[in-house]
């Protein structure tokens, strides 16, 4: 099991990566943000640097649990197999070749 991650740890260093590519350091902050947790605090001064960087970070994160979402029921909690845990579907090629399987062995099971 890993070990607890910080959150006030976290921003500080985040803000002390980007902060030397700020433009125009030593300007008054635009946002003083807080974090409290049972881990650790710190109240951080933040530059418009430093929330375009968090901005940025944010929109390109994509997180490795994402499989898109399930074209039967519109869920997100697709397995690593394509395997929809809210309505069962399978996606993919893989669960297409499933699929087709399934009804050839059940029209034959009628016949």
């Amino acid at each position: 099991m890993s070990a607890p991650i910080d959150p006030a740890e976290v921003l500080a260093e985040f803000i002390d990566t980007v902060a030397p590519y700020d433009p125009n350091p030593g300007a008054d902050p635009v946002a003083i943000v807080g974090v409290r947790t049972a881990l650790g605090e710190g109240v951080f001064p933040m530059s418009d640097h430093v929330i375009r960087a968090m901005c940025k970070a944010l929109a390109s994160y994509r997180d490795p649990e994402d499989r898109g979402l399930c074209n039967g029921c519109g869920g997100r909690r697709l397995d690593e197999n394509l395997h929809c845990q809210d309505c069962g579907r399978l996606h993919g090629i893989l669960g297409q070749v499933i699929a087709d399987h399934a009804r050839r062995v059940a029209a034959e099971d009628h016949t």
